[in-house]
């Protein structure tokens, strides 16, 4: 072992510690003073120190360059070779390899696990450690902050409600607060195409950004946010987040919803204060960003106990679902790589409890993601039109591809982002112009004043300046247009005017034109005749409008116009109309005239009467009636009357009204007749062939009519009602029958023959109302009965009636 003597200085000693290794040596004391601070003993326990070194006696510390040493007895310092512990593999549980990296003294390489942190979909969680779980927070969250703060470097993730039939959240905005600065990564569009844009200290920057160690891009699909100096990597858009912290930095050393990045997921549920629980969506409560003012999101009052939730269901609740590319040959070439379990999970959550489908891709985006990050790119979105990107024509897409993009500006000796993610990017062989611009060129050289970019040494013509691309300057230099002198013309002909205007065959010179200005022409009146219509035009070549009267599709007659087919006054007993026909002489229509044709064929009871007026046509005069009976017409002279042969009870008298005759229709209506009331061989028409008569039976056998009250039991009908009754004498005799040698007796009695029941309501003084039945009788006549003696005697009138 080497010691070291008091009062050497350190660079001193590190540089003769380098060169006598395993050796002893002892440094004087002459050259350098003993350093001036001394740490206080303790008093009531005395501890031999080092005083001169500011360590405890048998202390060991780092000297320099990756030496060791230790405080011994009598202010000496003892030197300890470094020894590097051989290197052990180890697995980290977020599926990602494990990285080299130096000890706390930049000495030694050991493995150990970067932190990764994910999240997509509505929204799913990956933490540091890889551990898998679900939150439908509606706030501002921690996602990590430092436990000991060492970077400035926090971060925090805004969730809200997403979807208008589900109380599920998407994440809405990315918030990095690294030291005095604070820049947000929004996106305005959540369920759709989106809508990026970066903020800092609440003002939009232009992209790409890069300022006081912080980088911002934009690939068309997401944001990219990088701090090189800690090599702190976050991105945000349609498919998530994603957060990478190198251990080196951030080792054991980060809490909130993405938990502690120290390869060990027992301990990702961590409350703020220490306390674990099982459930991370418990834990993810207790983590709202306290430096924002948020109303709605109270910090729950008791701290939650380990009770183990539900085993999740894997089950997709829509047959339709994408999910199961994920586990498909589509993404095979990844599965020994990163696992498609915690993805295949969310994806699954997704399709059951968002309404928009195309959540769904999110888990298929973050977990392509992750492969590109584990050096497997695949080209998947082609598989799927549901998660179709569309980039601007100008660009391509690619599912991986550098962060930050080639451009002509690039210097060589700058580094870029080492970061791979799918975007829009210029097609091969192509770069950007600029980091600004988002233009491809295949050559580098200027833009113009449009943005167009130019190639080094390219003339063009600009705003009527001859320009180039100047390659020595790389910027656009421009001289105005020599023009020549342009001639002068003559202008003759009203309305034109000399005027100095642009030449069409060189937009950027001028050239004097012969112009037509019409306000210069002389005004002109014209009147046209009737039936002409004033026309004006400019014929080719000239200035001024010239006026002429063209005749109108109209006939002329007496200073009127009429239209085609109309009716014209004409000459007496002549019919004139405006024809179609033009008249070469004037143009107009011509009127065509034709003789009145009178009408001599009149309608049956007309006749065709020449007038003794100066009227062109007689007319035709009534001279009958005319009678149609039976699709069979009769002309009656005035005064007649006619009957139809079937129908003598019809009577039709023609009638004359002033000059007007008129058919008069009458009926004769015939007083009833009983066939049975006539005496035999009587019976004949009346004198208007109408009615029938005949000599009536005396007194014989009849329907006679009467109206009375019926009274029942002390109830009575309020109105009388119709009570017929038979009424008559039959054919009754007594005579000598020489057959029987003995008189010969026939009765016959008058009796109803055809009748019926009928109901009358009687009131009754109780106020009772009750129907009661009777014999209406319809129909009389004489009925054949056996003879008595009173039978036989001569008849005596008697009346008959039926009351029920």
């Amino acid at each position: 072992m080497e010691h070291i003597g008091s009062g050497v200085c350190l660079t001193m000693i590190c540089s003769d510690i380098c060169e006598f290794h395993n050796k002893t040596v002892l440094c004087g004391t002459t050259t350098i003073p003993t350093p001036t601070t001394i740490p206080t003993p303790i008093p009531t326990i005395p501890v031999p120190v080092c005083p001169d070194w500011d360590v405890m006696q048998n202390e060991t510390f780092l000297l320099c360059n990756c030496t060791m040493a230790r405080c011994i007895e009598n202010n000496t310092i003892e030197i300890i070779p470094y020894e590097c512990p051989p290197l052990k593999n180890i697995t980290c549980t977020n599926g990602k390899k494990p990285v080299l990296v130096y000890d706390e003294y930049h000495c030694c390489q050991h493995y150990a696990c970067d932190c990764v942190c994910e999240g997509w979909g509505d929204p799913h969680y990956i933490t540091f450690d890889g551990f898998y779980y679900s939150y439908q927070g509606n706030c501002t969250y921690v996602l990590m902050e430092e436990i000991v703060a060492k970077h400035n470097l926090n971060i925090y993730i805004d969730n809200v409600y997403c979807d208008p039939t589900e109380d599920v959240s998407c994440p809405r905005s990315i918030i990095i607060s690294y030291q005095s600065e604070v820049v947000t990564l929004i996106n305005h569009n959540l369920l759709g195409a989106a809508q990026l844009e970066a903020l800092k200290n609440g003002v939009r920057l232009k992209l790409p950004y890069s300022h006081q160690g912080v980088k911002i891009l934009d690939s068309g699909i997401n944001l990219v946010l990088e701090i090189p100096r800690l090599k702190v990597v976050i991105t945000f858009g349609i498919t998530g987040f994603s957060v990478t912290l190198p251990n080196q930095y951030f080792g054991d050393n980060t809490q909130g919803h993405c938990g502690t990045c120290d390869n060990n997921q027992a301990n990702d549920c961590m409350l703020p204060g220490g306390k674990l629980v099982e459930n991370c969506a418990v834990m993810a409560d207790y983590w709202p960003a306290k430096h924002i003012y948020q109303p709605n999101c109270p910090i729950p009052s008791v701290l939650p106990t380990n009770i183990p939730g539900p085993p999740p269901t894997f089950t997709p609740c829509n047959p339709d679902s994408i999910c199961h590319m994920l586990k498909s040959s589509l993404f095979e070439a990844c599965h020994p790589f990163v696992s498609p379990d915690n993805f295949y999970q969310g994806c699954v959550f997704d399709s059951c409890h968002v309404s928009n489908p195309a959540v769904e891709c999110t888990s298929l985006q973050t977990y392509a993601a992750a492969c590109a990050q584990a050096g497997v790119c695949l080209h998947w979105r082609n598989h799927t039109s549901l998660c179709v990107i569309n980039c601007p024509s100008n660009k391509v897409y690619k599912p991986c591809g550098p962060a930050e993009q080639p451009s002509c500006e690039d210097n060589p000796n700058e580094p870029t982002m080492n970061y791979t993610t799918e975007g829009c990017f210029c097609p091969d062989g192509m770069k950007l112009f600029n980091k600004e611009s988002g233009i491809c060129v295949d050559k580098c050289g200027c833009l113009d004043p449009e943005g167009i970019p130019r190639e080094f040494n390219e003339r063009f013509e600009y705003k009527c300046q001859n320009c180039i691309c100047d390659e020595s300057t790389k910027t656009v230099t421009c001289k105005p247009k020599p023009c020549p002198t342009p001639p002068i013309a003559n202008c003759a002909g009203p309305g034109f005017v000399l005027v100095n205007q642009t030449n069409p065959s060189d937009s950027c010179c001028s050239t004097f034109v012969c112009q037509c200005q019409s306000n210069t022409c002389p005004v002109y009146i014209m009147n046209c005749p009737v039936g002409f219509l004033p026309v004006v035009s400019v014929p080719q070549g000239k200035c001024c409008p010239e006026r002429t009267c063209e005749p109108k599709r109209v006939c002329v007659h007496k200073d009127n116009e009429y239209q085609p087919g109309s009716s014209v006054p004409g000459p007496q007993c002549q019919d004139c109309t405006c024809t179609n026909e033009v008249d070469p002489g004037t143009g107009l229509f011509k009127i065509n005239c034709e003789f009145q044709k009178c009408q001599e064929n009149c309608d049956m009871g007309y006749k065709y009467l020449e007038t003794d007026s100066d009227e062109c046509c007689g007319k035709c005069v009534q001279t009958h009636c005319v009678v149609s009976v039976n699709d069979t017409k009769n002309l009656l002279n005035p005064g007649d009357t006619w009957s139809p042969p079937e129908n003598k009870c019809q009577h039709y008298t023609c009638i004359k009204i002033g000059d007007t005759l008129t058919t008069f229709n009458s009926h004769i209506v015939c007083p009833p007749f009983q066939q049975s009331n006539c005496q035999p061989g009587t019976i004949q028409s009346a004198a208007n062939g109408c009615c029938k008569i005949c000599v009536e039976r005396e007194k014989a056998c009849k329907v006679v009519s009467m109206k009375m009250h019926v009274t029942h039991n002390s109830c009575q009908s309020y109105e009388q009602v119709d009570m017929p009754y038979c009424e008559g004498s039959c054919n009754t005799f007594t005579r000598y029958s020489e057959a029987a040698s003995a008189l010969q007796h026939s009765c016959s009695c008058c009796r109803e023959t055809r009748s019926s029941n009928r109901t009358v309501d009687l009131h009754c003084l109780n106020g009772d109302v009750v129907p009661y039945s009777y014999t209406y009788v319809e129909e009389c006549g004489c009925g054949h009965t056996d003879c008595t003696r009173a039978a036989v005697q001569p008849a005596r009138r008697r009346r008959s009636s039926t009351l029920v």
